[in-house]
């Protein structure tokens, strides 16, 4: 069981693993949105959006409802975004102590 949920749990941070996904994630942060609203935010393709957007639903991290002619997608659920933050945050500490070092090692050289 906990082998099936590790190779589950991979895929899920393999689709993740890609800046446009991402930044998907981080646009519907706040709720859902269209393909168009995405498009604009995104400034890429409509079907380069689409195309993340159904690997991303294929995955299980986005859903879609339909309202007349549009179709508004949303994180499915908000601990993926938590997650996504808190990889962020750590990204960050590890640049800032980078940076810190380089620093320290500037005043002594």
């Amino acid at each position: 069981m906990n082998k099936k949920i590790y190779e589950i749990q991979a895929e899920i941070c393999k689709t993740l693993g890609n800046a446009k996904r991402l930044e998907i994630l981080h646009a519907l942060k706040d709720g859902e949105l269209t393909v168009s609203e995405l498009v604009e935010i995104l400034g890429i393709s409509a079907a380069n959006v689409s195309q993340h957007l159904a690997v991303m639903r294929q995955k299980g991290i986005l859903a879609k409802r339909r309202e007349g002619v549009n179709i508004y997608y949303r994180v499915s659920n908000a601990k993926v975004t938590q997650a996504c933050n808190l990889m962020k945050e750590v990204l960050i500490e590890q640049l800032e102590e980078g940076q810190r070092i380089v620093k320290r090692m500037e005043k002594v050289g």
